[in-house]
């Protein structure tokens, strides 16, 4: 089932949907047609760059466990690319949709049909473009249900509500990938947005602000999805607490807060009780800098509106919310730290105990002939003419090689490096960054989710921040914001075989080259074996 935003109560799309037999399987089929469209924001129409005209994109709905199709029709005039943003694809990196990495590009009039594996994801996850800069505008909301019969582990919800968070640029997304690429900042953008509007803070904007109307007493669920650019947000209900269920699709000891703090690629599930008195309240969401900004911040406030049913006078403006200043650091790492996996019988974890590889990365900005560069252990990544996951998989020379570093160069390099992991391999990664300017470096690492076992700020000191490493109920997350100037260790297993991307979720970063790289190898069973690739995909 699709659905723009909401479970029930909102028009169903009108989508191809039907039944894809193959195997003796049936998967349930959709049709994705990427084109230009006008949008207007902010007094002034553009062209952008959505999935079925829709800004943010249509919403899949799927069960735990599922498999489906989504056909992917380029009718834009740009190479494009989909991703589909915290799903593990076992064994199935064709379908995982980085540009360069698992695939080449969709060419304009071409399609390919991506086969998405859902195997032990639970909550919300998003879909995004993954080429140039076009995850601006071509997004949307992923939701995994428990398998059908099975029920939430906390009581249901009275409704359900996606809430994408974006921004909006006036300018053309190609005039801010081509100032990308040229090694400078992009400019701020001129919008956040909550499901696509700015919201009434905004000029010509008040009229499509969202709106979400309850009930007094009953508890909804909110499924908040950072799909900003490049900007941490601090997100707030005017005198409404939230209590956090969930994150990147994996269920948290529940927790309240009066905001939550929320990365680019990172999604967070919170229950909303309506307990307040009728009248209308703002949602607000605005940029987290850290206690020295970098690049060109955009400092403006989004909102959208809670309406109370009944009859009642409101007042004259919503009640805003009172939000985290942009610089405090101390509330982003409260928030952040307080995840803890639920663990329970059910929802059971696998924290590996024994590391079979250690690795130590340096994710990093700087500058190099006055443009700037990012790199991982000062390796800046370049993006080869044709896809590695096709070089690995029909042993193709030249197109990358080995010897990515397990710890920093002393000598910036350009080049296209990975890094092998024998199949079951236990992985530690110290995640680090020495970057005294901005918010985080919010890391996501593609076919696999983490168990984040430790975090501080600081020179991470291998001899004692080991011993305050979680390993009773770390949260499980693809991706996780490195605090700056500081570190956070991660664990995963390696038993996904196939070529997987590693990098920041700020899009500048990706560009400049924060990337990297892991292929690992086959295991020795049928189930740990790369499958073979399908017959449509993009030529190079």
């Amino acid at each position: 089932m699709l659905s723009n935003m909401k479970v029930s109560g909102f028009q169903v799309l009108c989508f191809l949907l039907f039944l894809y037999v193959s195997h003796g399987e049936a998967w349930a089929r959709y049709k994705f047609v990427v084109e230009e469209v006008p949008y207007t924001r902010l007094c002034n129409t553009t062209k952008i760059l959505t999935v079925n005209g829709q800004l943010p994109g249509p919403t899949l709905y799927v069960h735990r466990g599922e498999t489906i199709i989504v056909d992917v029709y380029n009718k834009g005039n740009h190479n494009i690319t989909l991703h589909w943003h915290g799903v593990a694809q076992p064994r199935n990196p064709w379908s995982d949709g980085p540009e360069y990495i698992t695939q080449c590009p969709i060419q304009p009039g071409k399609k390919f049909s991506q086969k998405i594996i859902f195997s032990t994801e639970e909550g919300t996850l998003w879909w995004h473009a993954h080429s140039d800069l076009w995850r601006a505008t071509v997004y949307g909301a992923v939701v995994i249900y428990p398998k059908i019969g099975d029920t939430y582990p906390f009581p249901k919800p009275a409704a359900e509500f996606p809430i994408l968070l974006g921004e909006w640029w006036k300018e053309s997304i190609t005039e801010e990938y081509n100032i990308v690429d040229s090694g400078s900042d992009p400019n701020a953008s001129d919008a956040y947005t909550i499901n696509g509007q700015p919201g009434d803070l905004y000029n010509c904007s008040k009229s499509g602000t969202f709106n979400i109307a309850v009930h007094k007493g009953l508890t909804y669920l909110l499924r908040i999805i950072n799909a900003a650019l490049q900007d941490v947000l601090f997100f707030s209900i005017a005198d409404h607490n939230l209590t956090v269920v969930a994150s990147d699709a994996s269920y948290l000891k529940p927790f309240s807060s009066s905001f939550i703090a929320i990365s680019p690629g990172q999604t967070i599930d919170v229950l909303l009780e309506a307990n307040q008195s009728p009248n209308h309240y703002y949602m607000a969401a605005r940029i987290y800098t850290g206690v020295t900004a970098a690049g060109n911040p955009d400092y403006t406030t989004t909102t959208a509106i809670i309406k109370y049913s009944g009859k009642y006078t409101p007042s004259s403006s919503p009640i805003l919310p009172s939000l985290p200043y942009y610089n405090d650091s101390t509330s982003f790492l409260n928030f952040t730290n307080s995840f803890r996996s639920l663990a329970d019988a059910k929802y059971p974890i696998d924290v590996p105990t024994v590391v079979d590889v250690s690795l130590d990365y340096l994710f990093s900005v700087t500058l190099e002939f006055s443009r700037i560069v990012a790199s991982v252990n000062n390796v800046s990544f370049v993006y080869p003419p044709i896809d590695i996951l096709q070089a690995y998989y029909y042993g193709i020379n030249g197109v990358y090689d080995t010897s990515f570093p397990d710890t920093t160069l002393q000598i910036l390099r350009h080049k296209t490096k990975v890094k092998v992991l024998d199949y079951n391999s236990t992985v530690e990664i110290v995640l680090r960054t020495t970057d005294a300017a901005g918010s985080s470096h919010p890391i996501h690492l593609h076919g696999y989710s983490f168990y984040v076992v430790g975090s501080g700020t600081g020179t991470f000191d291998n001899e004692t921040d080991p011993s305050t490493y979680n390993l009773i109920d770390p949260p499980f997350q693809n991706t996780i914001a490195v605090p700056v100037q500081g570190w956070t260790t991660i664990r995963f297993k390696a038993n996904n075989p196939g070529v997987w991307f590693m990098h920041c979720h700020f899009d500048r970063h990706m560009v400049w080259g924060m990337d990297t790289v892991f292929i690992v190898k086959n295991g020795n069973s049928t189930n740990g074996k790369l499958s073979p690739p399908p017959p449509d995909m993009p030529p190079c």
